[in-house]
């Protein structure tokens, strides 16, 4: 299998990182984020004991330190029973195939995902001409051209179930990419964002870099389809959500979460839709 598996054509130490990277916290007993310097990596399972799931997989050559990440929680030699995936950007699939190759575990993402993460089709190029900050306007630096983890991935299933999550489900949330997936359990109101919304306005630098708290649309810069991308938060916003874990920024609840999540979803035009770019309809 590891003939198949290789790497994006393009990929590249991306020199950016916040005051959050290489730290951790639990967020309830079994489910646990990361911050890969600009990104969030998040494990659920309960530590030390029984099955674990990856979701996402960080910036490029993030393997080792989830690794690191995934033996403090879970034990030496522990490995993840799947690795799940909100979508297939760089920067969320960054240290996925040293994974495979190191765990041999199975990845799911969303049928419409797989040809980015097979290697058929590359993402659109970033918008280095959208409206934004500086995060935006050197966005063209970053990669997308697909990477291929061959016959490791897989469907999500079809009635929503995720692999080896009991009481999770995956939720269709495109916009910022066609096959974009939130994870959601209803027991404790628990999401899993991805870059759907996040909580850090993206494309500044002294917010990403300092982390300031906010609900936010998904990154401008590689947001492609903005009625689909208002359409999710809309969907978001009409679950009951009591703690999010986003693709970027962290970790929110309470009413802060919600009043924001509400604001973003009836103003989402005014507040998430660039003014000017390559991927906005006039």
């Amino acid at each position: 299998m590891d003939e198949e598996l290789h790497e994006s054509e393009d990929q590249r130490i991306i020199p950016m990182t916040s005051i959050t990277s290489r730290s951790g916290e639990e967020v309830v007993n079994d489910v646990y984020f990361y911050t890969d310097q600009i990104v969030n990596i998040a494990f659920i399972g309960f530590p030390k004991r029984g099955n674990w799931v990856l979701v996402d997989a960080g910036l490029p050559n993030a393997a080792a330190e989830i690794k690191v990440a995934a033996a403090k929680r879970f034990g030496e030699n522990s490995k993840p029973s799947a690795i799940i995936l909100t979508h297939g950007h760089f920067d969320h699939v960054g240290g996925l195939i040293d994974l495979i190759k190191e765990w041999d575990v199975p990845v799911y993402a969303h049928k419409l995902e797989l040809p980015y993460l097979t290697g058929e089709k590359s993402y659109p190029e970033p918008d280095a001409t959208v409206e934004g900050g500086l995060l935006a306007k050197v966005s063209g630096v970053y990669p997308n051209e697909p990477i291929n983890v061959g016959e490791a991935i897989k469907a999500l299933p079809d009635d929503n179930s995720v692999p080896g999550l009991d009481g999770w489900k995956w939720i269709h949330t495109p916009g910022h990419s066609p096959g974009h997936v939130s994870f959601y359990r209803e027991d404790d109101a628990t999401l899993i964002s991805g870059d759907a919304f996040i909580t850090v306005r993206q494309d500044s630098l002294y917010n990403v870099l300092m982390q300031t708290s906010e609900v936010n649309g998904p990154p401008r810069y590689l947001t492609t389809d903005w009625q689909a991308a208002k359409n999710s938060v809309e969907k978001l916003a009409h679950l009951k959500i009591d703690i999010v874990i986003p693709g970027h920024g962290y970790v929110m609840e309470g009413d802060e979460l919600r009043t924001g999540l509400d604001k973003l979803a009836a103003e989402f035009d005014q507040l998430a839709v660039p003014d000017y770019g390559r991927y906005v309809d006039h």
